[in-house]
């Protein structure tokens, strides 16, 4: 077959594409100091396109002082010198290139770091060139904050600068103030910055938070929201999710910046956009941002949820169909924010089963109408490691400790061999991180090898899976009412081609009996998924799943 991605309409190679996550800081330490780097990075691209995967998501490398680790950038057009320099990124996409690769880099257009040359010059006074790229505010008669928006990360989303004697609004750490994006010379100023990049070489852009990029000017209130309780019958860690954010994000000046940023994008073909989006109403906001000429992809915390239950991915994936109609999500299941989804998504499963279902999950992504997000580290298998409180980096779980112990856990360096070398080959020196000690059996040098290895079996998926008809990558989706612990849907592409998929999410084996319109078709099953067809009924044991194509 000539290949799913090769046979999408306009070069729009994007579409139904399996994008790889790296995380710079955790891939591959080149220079030996602790911290990994994009000459690390260039060594393990041969390893990366092993995998099968079509483009790399490198998260943010630029000049920054860490605060967020990267997330708060104090030079958009200049590389970290812990991550190497321009010429080392330019050797990443030239080598990339060479192996067919695509290369998406983090954005951050919401925020900067406060040590960023324009938040120095905003912050001097009230009336220099820049005292309105940021979004200022004076304060109450009592000297409080303006309203009572609050930051990502808990507590007030407001910062007091003794120097203006406003604040300054912080959605995230007091370290990232937000730009004020009503002011077209900071829209202006970032699309310069977007255009760097693309001159470069760069193949698309993974923007963060995009939804936070505007605010109401009004600075109305948000309305408190009904706290769900946990277990001991306490609320939230997180005093973020006391309210309903209407106001301080998913503002409708962000299309019309949106459709800006499209058009800059246009005007190198080929190119793609990918934006997070975090919001009480997701599927709303991917819709809108993936249409009229705005992102090509976006992607949602839905999946990176503890729940993954065949009810929850049920109404989770129906509620997208019924309100993205020709947007495009790009589904994740894992990421540098949430625990890995090993450990997430099997709890209550013995180590035998989980490793059983991991794969399931991967077929899951690949088959439903999207594209795809991989995260570094899940094609071995790693589960989320524990990281003691002593060995926190993350200022977010350092602040919340230890209701919440940040993201640590998933950001712990890839383990490469296990023969001996420190640090699970990831560096000769301590590591930012420590490895995980449960993390050496599974390094890749242990799988290479072994043909029943997760890391075998996510390669033999990922090119089952890029030798499929290329009509699956826009095929339409349905998801069936199938009950129970299964997870069942079709995808149809015109009026006789089909493709019906069966997935066991439970605890116990399940039977389902197939359409009429399906039965007799071809089970295109990938292999390492158990399960059996005897007429038009299927048999699933416990992560079992059956694959069928209708001509």
């Amino acid at each position: 077959m000539s290949g799913i991605h090769n046979g999408n309409p306009n070069g729009e190679w994007w579409r139904n594409s399996v994008i790889y996550q790296i995380y710079p800081r955790s891939f591959c330490d080149a220079n030996g100091d602790g911290i990994g780097d994009l000459q690390g990075i260039c060594q393990k691209l041969d390893y990366v396109k092993s995998l099968g995967v079509d483009a790399i998501w490198i998260s943010p490398f630029f000049k920054s002082p860490m605060a967020d680790f990267g997330y708060d950038v104090a030079d958009y057009r200049d590389v970290d010198p812990i991550f190497g320099n321009l010429d080392d990124f330019d050797r990443v996409i030239e080598k990339s290139h060479a192996l067919g690769l695509k290369v998406i880099i983090d954005q951050i257009l919401s925020h900067t770091s406060d040590q960023h040359p324009w938040f120095e010059e905003s912050r001097a006074s009230r009336d220099n060139a820049k005292a309105d790229w940021y979004v200022w505010a004076d304060a109450k008669e009592d000297g409080s904050a303006p309203n009572n928006w609050m930051s990502n990360f808990g507590g007030s989303a407001w910062r007091w600068c003794t120097r203006r004697r406003q604040y300054y609004l912080t959605n995230f750490l007091k370290e990232q103030p937000d730009l004020n994006l009503h002011n077209p010379e900071v829209q202006q100023q970032l699309l310069a910055d977007l255009k760097f990049w693309l001159d470069r070489g760069v193949d698309g852009f993974r923007l963060d938070a995009i939804n936070h990029a505007f605010h109401n000017r009004s600075l109305e209130n948000n309305p408190p929201r009904p706290v769900k309780l946990d277990k001991n019958g306490l609320p939230p860690v997180n005093s973020y999710e006391y309210q309903w954010h209407i106001h301080d994000k998913s503002q409708p000046e962000n299309l019309v910046f949106l459709q800006r940023v499209r058009e800059l994008m246009d005007q190198y073909p080929g190119t793609t956009t990918v934006g997070e989006v975090g919001d009480d109403n997701t599927h709303k906001i991917m819709a809108e941002y993936t249409t009229e000429n705005r992102l090509h992809m976006a992607y949602s915390f839905d999946l990176l949820s503890e729940d993954c239950s065949a009810q929850f991915l049920r109404d989770t994936l129906e509620k997208n169909r019924q309100v993205i109609e020709e947007g495009w999500p790009c589904w994740s299941i894992s990421n540098h924010d949430v625990p890995r989804s090993f450990t997430r998504w099997n709890k209550g499963f013995d180590p035998e089963a989980a490793r059983a279902r991991a794969p399931l999950f991967f077929l899951m992504q690949l088959m439903l109408r999207g594209s795809v997000c991989m995260y570094q580290g899940e094609e071995l298998g790693l589960p989320e490691a524990d990281v003691a409180f002593e060995d926190l980096q993350d200022p977010y779980g350092i602040n919340l400790w230890p209701e919440f112990k940040g993201r640590d856990g998933c950001r712990t360096p890839m383990p490469w061999f296990n023969g001996g070398e420190i640090n699970a080959g990831f560096s000769k020196v301590k590591p930012w991180l420590p490895v995980a000690e449960e993390h050496y059996h599974l390094a890749a040098s242990v799988q290479e090898d072994d043909q029943y290895a997760m890391l075998n079996r996510f390669r033999d998926l990922l090119k089952w899976h890029a030798e499929l008809p290329p009509t699956l990558a826009t095929a339409s989706q349905k998801i069936l009412d199938s009950g129970d612990d299964l997870l069942v849907f079709e995808r149809r592409a015109g009026e006789s081609e089909g493709y019906f998929v069966v997935l066991n999410l439970g605890h116990e084996a399940a039977e389902f009996t197939l359409p009429a319109e399906f039965a007799g078709s071809e089970d295109i099953t990938p292999k390492w998924f158990a399960g059996s067809v005897d007429g038009d009924t299927v048999q699933l044991p416990v992560a079992g799943a059956r694959v069928f194509f209708r001509k």
